[in-house]
């Protein structure tokens, strides 16, 4: 029962593939656009973002670590990483108005995020705790000959972290739409500028429509595997 299963491979490997590739693709275009100057830090590009769009409530903090930027939709706080804070790049800017998007999805109501906003507690929940549950149901099924129920369960929590990252997709293209459109309608960056500031924000979607992907076709591997045992 837990031996390996190279079907596991057959299902998930894509995905896997897919999201390294990603991430690659993620890291040499921010290496890239990090070498390109803006006129503006990634912290005065969100404030002009966000002013522009009558937020001024919403404070910009800086915070530790590389990549680690995001949207505190609970505090309406924006916080970047130093490097973003600081940089006067394509990368700065680019990275700060997607998470300024975030603030303008949440400022007029924009639906998936609040769908997203809420399942991120099952997301959390889910994703460890499904998988285990599976695990223990499948054990209990094949020694004490247990009914399935407990396999099921595990894999309706696993569900929910599926279902987060499809209502994820659309909420970070929207930001990433919203910047662009912001970044270009303020004058902050050029035509020229905007094509490499949108291989990177394309570079970032890619990961998320990997982390999609691969929460699909591990459930699609668990209903295949588990959900259909009678011993």
């Amino acid at each position: 029962m837990f031996v390996f299963d190279p079907m596991y491979l057959v299902f998930v490997g894509p995905a896997l593939l897919l999201g390294l590739w990603a991430q690659f693709r993620v890291k040499s275009t921010y290496a890239t656009t990090q070498q390109m100057p803006a006129p503006l830090s990634g912290a005065a590009a969100a404030r002009y973002v966000l002013d522009s769009a009558g937020l001024q409530n919403v404070a910009i903090e800086q915070i530790p670590g590389q990549l680690s930027d995001h949207y505190d939709p609970r505090d309406k706080v924006l916080r970047l990483s130093a490097e973003v804070y600081q940089s006067r790049t394509l990368a700065a800017v680019g990275i700060a108005a997607h998470e300024a998007g975030h603030a303008l999805q949440h400022a007029f109501g924009y639906a998936p995020l609040a769908l997203r906003n809420a399942a991120v507690p099952v997301a959390g929940f889910g994703s460890n705790l499904g998988i285990l549950l599976v695990i223990v149901g499948a054990f209990l099924q094949a020694v004490l000959h247990w009914s399935p129920v407990v396999i099921w369960l595990g894999i309706l929590l696993f569900s929910g972290v599926v279902v987060f990252q499809i209502v994820n997709l659309p909420v970070e293209f929207n930001a990433s739409s919203r910047a662009k459109q912001q970044l270009v309608g303020l004058g902050i960056i050029d035509q020229e500028q905007l094509y490499y500031v949108e291989k990177m924000l394309n570079a970032a979607a890619l990961t998320y429509v990997a982390a999609t992907l691969q929460a699909l076709m591990v459930l699609l591997y668990l209903i295949m595997r588990f959900g259909g045992r009678r011993d």
